[in-house]
């Protein structure tokens, strides 16, 4: 214990980095537990899609949407994800939400806008795009 004390004082700014390596992580879990917005992975999402009659929200540009898409997802436009303009969304409000995005990233904030309007149930469908295409399930243009 002595040595850990000395190695750390003697090399402050190490130990810092460290410590704020280790507090980062920590909040990195603690936050994803704690996120009223789950991941789902591409197994959980077509169960969901399959069982539960989820409606599944693409959120890439227009441009990407067009070369290809998960069956039955519907495009919001960044214009719309913005404004917090869900309105055609809105007969969907009881059925759960998966956000859709390139590779898992951005959809987070787009979920939390949906919880926060009024939505029953919004998730992500980790690594995005990126994840569906590599488990070879359907797509279409």
């Amino acid at each position: 214990m002595e040595q850990i004390v000395e190695f750390a004082q003697n090399n402050f700014f190490l130990s810092g980095v460290w410590l704020a390596l280790i507090i980062l992580i920590i909040y990195t879990f603690v936050a994803g537990a704690l996120s009223a917005v789950k991941e789902l992975n591409t197994h959980q999402a077509t169960l969901k899609i399959n069982k539960e009659d989820a409606v599944l929200l693409d959120i890439r540009k227009p441009d990407e949407f067009k070369k290809g898409h998960i069956v039955g997802a519907r495009q919001l436009k960044p214009s719309e994800i913005e404004s917090a303009d869900f309105s055609k969304l809105e007969k969907h409000k009881s059925q759960p939400i998966i956000v859709v995005c390139a590779m898992g990233m951005s959809a987070k904030k787009t979920a939390s806008q949906l919880l926060k309007a009024g939505f029953s149930e919004a998730a992500v469908l980790q690594g995005g795009m990126n994840a569906w295409s590599s488990a070879n399930l359907p797509t279409t243009k």
